[in-house]
Parts: C-alpha cells; sequence; structure tokens
C-alpha cells in the first residue's frame, strides 16, 4: 500500500470515531539541496526536507475550519481532524469552499522522468568549474557574484472523503549564472542566465554558461538612449514577466474581489490585438515541472485565455467556478483561503501576420532582454508600469547596449499595440513565448 493510500484509510478510521463526514487532506514535500559559490569556494550549502499538510474539516452545518501539521502519522492527522473540526464551527458562512467537482475525475497521463540526487560536493565542484570558466571567458569580467545550482524532491498528494486519491513526484534541478564587468572609467555591467531540467545529467549548464558570456559582453559597449517613443521588442523572459505582473486581468478570485483589470463581464471582448494567443498549459514538454493536479485535486489541463486576442477563460479554483458559474480549472491551492495563480504559459500566434519584421532589417527598435523591480513599479490595479531594464537599441542587427532607462505604459494598450509575434518561441522556465513586438512605448534615458 502507497504512503498516500495509508494516509487515506487513517483519515478515514479516524473521522468517522470523530463523526466527521466530510474532510480533504493537501499535502508536499520538498527535498532540496542548493549550493553557491564566491572566488573558488562554496559560499552557501543548504540541504532541507520542507514538509506541509492541510486538513480541511466541514461541520454538520457546512461551515469548514482549516488547520496545517507536518505530521502525517495517525496523531498528527488525529489532532488536526480534531483541530479543523473545532476551528470549523468559527468558519465562514457566505461562499464556503467545497469539494472540485473534478476532484474524482481522471488525471492527465504525464510521462515524466525522474533524476537521482546529487552528492552536495559534486555540485560544488561543478558551480566552481563554471565559476572559473566565466573568469577566464573574458578579461572584462571580474566577478560571477550571483550563481547557484540546486535539486529539488517533490512529493505531492490529495484525498478526500468522497474517495479522491491523487499523488505525483517530479525532480527539478536549476543553475543561475551571473557575471559582473569591471572597466578602467565604464560602469560595471552584468548579464546572466538561469536553465531548468528534471535532472542534473539533462541540465543546459553549456548553454547557461555561454547565454551569461555572451549577455555579460553584449552590454560592454554602452551608450546613452534619448528619451522618446520607441518601437520595442521584448524578449520572451520580459513579456513573460510582465504577463504574470497582470496576472488579475484572468485571474477569477481577483475579479471577484474587484482587484482586476477585468470584470465578469469581460469574457468575449477583445483585449489584445488578433496577432496573438495566450493560453495557461501545465502539461507542455518544456515544462519540466509540470503539475497534473491543483491543490483541490482538480487536474489540471491546456487552458486557452487569449484567442487571437479575445479573452476566452478566467483561471478558476472551485470557490470562483461555482460563483460564477464555471468548471475549476486546475489553479488552485489550498490552506485558510483558497488562493488562484497561473501554471505556464504558453505564448503563439493568433492570426497569421499581413507584415512581417526583422530585427536584421528594423532601425531604431528597442530590444528588452529583462525587466526589473517589478515588485515597485506596477501598478496592477491601474494596469500602468514603469520599469527599469536591460536591452539594446537595434539597428538593422546591429546592437547597441543601452546605458540606463526605464519602459512605461499602461499593460491593456500595450497587449492591443501588438503588431507582430514571432514564429519561433523559446522554452523559459515561466513559459514558452516567442519574442513580441509592440508598436510604441514610452522610453526613459538619462
Amino acid at each position: 500500500m502507497s504512503k498516500v493510500k495509508t494516509i487515506a484509510k487513517i483519515a478515514q478510521l479516524l473521522a468517522s470515531e470523530l463523526e466527521i463526514k466530510k474532510f480533504d487532506i493537501y499535502g508536499s514535500s520538498v527535498d532540496q539541496t542548493s549550493v553557491q559559490v564566491f572566488q573558488g569556494e562554496p559560499k552557501q550549502v543548504k540541504a532541507s526536507q520542507k514538509s506541509s499538510v492541510i486538513v480541511r474539516v466541514w461541520n454538520e452545518k457546512e461551515q469548514i475550519g482549516v488547520t496545517s501539521t507536518t505530521d502525517v502519522d495517525e496523531v498528527g492527522i488525529e489532532l488536526a481532524l480534531k483541530t479543523a473540526l473545532e476551528a470549523s464551527y468559527f468558519g465562514v458562512t457566505d461562499y464556503v469552499p467545497d469539494f472540485s467537482p473534478s476532484a474524482t475525475a481522471s488525471l492527465p497521463e504525464v510521462h515524466r522522468e525522474l533524476g537521482s540526487q546529487t552528492p552536495a560536493s559534486d555540485l560544488i565542484e561543478k558551480l566552481i568549474t563554471l565559476e572559473t570558466d566565466l573568469l577566464n571567458a573574458h578579461d572584462a569580467i571580474a566577478s560571477v557574484p550571483y550563481n547557484g545550482l540546486g535539486e529539488q524532491a517533490i512529493e505531492r498528494f490529495y484525498l478526500n472523503s468522497d474517495g479522491a486519491l491523487r499523488e505525483e513526484n517530479r525532480t527539478f534541478t536549476s543553475l543561475y549564472l551571473y557575471a559582473k564587468t569591471e572597466q578602467e572609467n565604464k560602469k560595471p555591467r552584468s548579464g546572466g542566465a538561469y536553465k531548468v531540467a528534471n535532472s542534473l545529467e539533462k541540465l543546459d549548464i553549456e548553454g547557461c554558461f555561454q547565454e551569461t558570456v555572451e549577455k555579460t559582453l553584449s552590454h560592454l559597449d554602452y551608450q546613452p538612449i534619448k528619451s522618446g517613443k520607441y518601437r520595442v521588442v521584448f524578449s520572451p523572459e520580459a513579456f513573460l514577466s510582465l504577463l504574470g505582473a497582470f496576472s488579475n486581468l484572468y485571474n477569477a478570485q481577483n475579479i471577484l474581489d474587484k482587484q482586476s483589470l477585468s470584470t465578469p463581464e469581460s469574457l468575449g471582448k477583445q483585449i489584445a490585438s488578433p496577432l496573438i494567443s495566450i493560453n495557461d498549459n501545465p502539461l507542455h514538454e518544456g515544462n519540466v515541472s509540470g503539475e497534473t493536479f491543483d491543490g483541490e485535486g482538480t487536474p489540471t489541463r491546456n487552458l486557452s485565455i487569449i484567442d487571437k486576442g479575445v479573452l476566452v477563460n478566467f483561471l478558476h479554483s472551485s470557490v470562483t467556478a461555482k460563483r460564477m458559474n464555471a468548471q475549476p480549472t486546475g489553479h488552485a491551492s489550498i490552506g485558510a483561503k483558497v488562493s488562484i495563480s497561473p501554471n505556464y504559459y504558453h505564448v503563439f500566434r493568433g492570426q497569421s501576420p499581413t507584415t512581417e519584421y526583422s530585427l536584421a532589417e528594423a532601425e531604431n527598435v528597442i530590444l528588452i532582454d529583462d525587466v526589473q523591480a517589478l515588485h515597485a513599479g506596477v501598478n496592477a490595479l491601474q494596469g500602468s508600469f514603469s520599469l527599469p531594464f536591460d536591452g539594446w537599441l537595434v539597428n538593422k542587427g546591429e546592437k547597441v547596449s543601452i546605458e540606463a532607462a526605464t519602459v512605461a505604459g499602461d499593460f491593456l494598450d500595450l497587449l492591443k499595440s501588438i503588431i507582430f509575434v514571432e514564429s519561433e518561441a523559446e522554452v523559459t522556465p515561466s513559459g514558452v513565448c516567442p519574442r513580441i513586438w509592440v508598436d510604441s512605448l514610452s522610453i526613459t534615458g538619462q
């Protein structure tokens, strides 16, 4: 009998003894090892095992109580059930969470390879070698102040008193490199890269190294830029960062709380250029750590959010789905309150473009590689943003690094001003996306 089935059996017996008729349990554990190095020596080595179990109990009045624990033995489960039952009598009476109607539906079949754990000493050795190689790649590269190599083994499960039983295992390996330059009479410049894979063996270490070197060196010969309106091309990472910052646009809980740029009536309306379509697809083959079910046990799936510029779906939990006469979409996390968050973006062409654009031919175009300070420069309720960025001024394929600048605008206006979505997409840790061309945005230089 698997660990989850044992937990389910114990929980059912204890619930019966406590006269609890309705309950569910969500649990996860993460076994993590991560290392950082500096100047050829280990800077930080961390190993941890974190477990979290959420227990929800409904009383005879259909009020809900929630508690958390780290113990999944008989004593721990019994105490959690008792505590949640007691808490239920102080629970809300309006919009009470319920089981997801999809909690017992079949899960999508996903082939997922699991990696084996690597000793921390091996991770340190690989990272020290990478640091040394980066320092030797160019005379201007003076340090690698930020770096990290880590592995995670993740276990998740969900069960409820109606017979739902879910479990899955995943492994996740990540590498981050960030190099910094120092030149006489020049400002320090930097560049970095981030790669993920199921295992250390499949991690694109060489690709991460080369990308870090290329980006860092591309910023050496920087120039100031005049303030004004420019045609802007967003890199996949930059566009996905903006998309995530304004996720209230399609988050049903934000919409019901009136903390969104959308309303319930926004479905079916054109909010972006017909050239772009956006899905949320945790099952995409590029997502090395995709989940097959959410915190409520709802199966995840490929969900269209924006289809050729039209807003076609919101992200739902069972609570918001019930209130808006919809179906849960597999984006819920349970706790004291059920929350909603996106999984993995897939951005692609909508309508076929009538005009093709290319950086090899474009003149006076800003290529934004990375936006920064999202926590301070985004007003998600107003839709506005003003963000410093790393990027280049591009003229017929020739790129000149921009010394310092910010990009500002309104996100809904940006979506409607998209003039081209490139055909070739890039797989990133947060989603799959091509470069996105926007007709005009305000750039403030020095």
